[in-house]
């Protein structure tokens, strides 16, 4: 009886160090980085959420969250694409509201509905459906898209608006989404395990009366393992308001953010990705 009483008190310990919202992507959900290891603190926003993101029980990639901007800063995931339809809901996050909220993401309805939460508690801490309505030349734009993941539960855990900026609809439409469907397909050949950053840099434009902001570029890297010995890395940026996507080294990338950030240097991965 007490060995039982035991287990029970270490099994409530492991799942509360295991939150949707955390401290840091070392402690919490270090597999979508290569050798557990996220990038630096150059990216990182005035007041950031450290997400890993929960649907089902079960983490699927991590996000590192603008709170004032409402946008992400960046995905993390692993490159496993798959056939099947795209999801059709759109989840938020409730442990952006605070830690007593669910871990897993869910439906703004069912917080609504199930959990007393208000529309305006939930806004304040995110964006939000509506924020999203009547766009004009932009839609809704994902950092980690669902067509790089191989079953139904990794493709809607994607669908949560903390994966999602205001994208130039052509962009995301056009060269976006052939680098997304194409490029990526030819440039995994060969490919064991492959690692891979989306991000969006602030911008100075914003949508929904000034809460969410339009990012100014999107960018993607990717650190791939052909085996224990070898490794190959590529990246690609796009200015967030032209058809047009530029495909560079990982340490061209790295280097381009540093200067558009203006802090200390960028580091997206391990230093045992090739940079160049």
């Amino acid at each position: 009886m007490l060995l039982l009483l035991l287990l029970q008190v270490l099994a409530s310990c492991l799942w509360l160090g295991h939150s949707e919202v955390v401290t840091s992507f070392e402690s919490s959900c270090p597999q979508f980085f290569f050798r557990e290891t996220p990038p630096n603190e150059a990216l990182e926003p005035e007041n950031p959420a450290w997400i890993c993101q929960r649907y089902k029980n079960q983490y699927y990639f991590a996000t590192l969250y603008d709170r004032d901007r409402r946008i992400p800063v960046y995905s993390a995931y692993l490159y496993q694409p798959g056939p099947g339809k795209r999801p059709r809901t759109w989840l938020v996050e409730p442990q952006l509201m605070g830690p007593t909220y669910p871990k897993t993401m869910e439906r703004e309805w069912t917080l609504l509905n199930y959990f007393n939460v208000s529309l305006e508690q939930l806004s304040k801490s995110q964006a939000m459906l509506q924020d999203y309505k009547n766009l004009t030349g932009l839609n809704r734009g994902h950092l980690n898209p669902s067509g790089h993941h191989p079953d139904s539960s990794s493709r809607t855990a994607t669908f949560t608006l903390t994966n999602i900026v205001p994208q130039d609809e052509k962009l995301n439409g056009g060269a976006w989404n052939n680098y997304e469907q194409q490029t990526m397909t030819r440039r995994t050949q060969g490919c064991n395990t492959t690692y891979v950053i989306v991000g969006a840099v602030p911008g100075n434009n914003y949508i929904a009366k000034g809460r969410v902001n339009k990012p100014s570029h999107i960018w993607s890297s990717a650190c791939c393992e052909v085996d224990t010995n070898h490794r190959k890395a590529w990246a690609v940026i796009a200015e967030n308001d032209k058809n047009k996507v530029q495909l560079l080294t990982l340490g061209e990338l790295e280097d381009v953010l540093t200067q558009i950030y203006g802090r200390d240097q960028v580091s997206l991965f391990h230093s045992s990705c090739p940079r160049e």
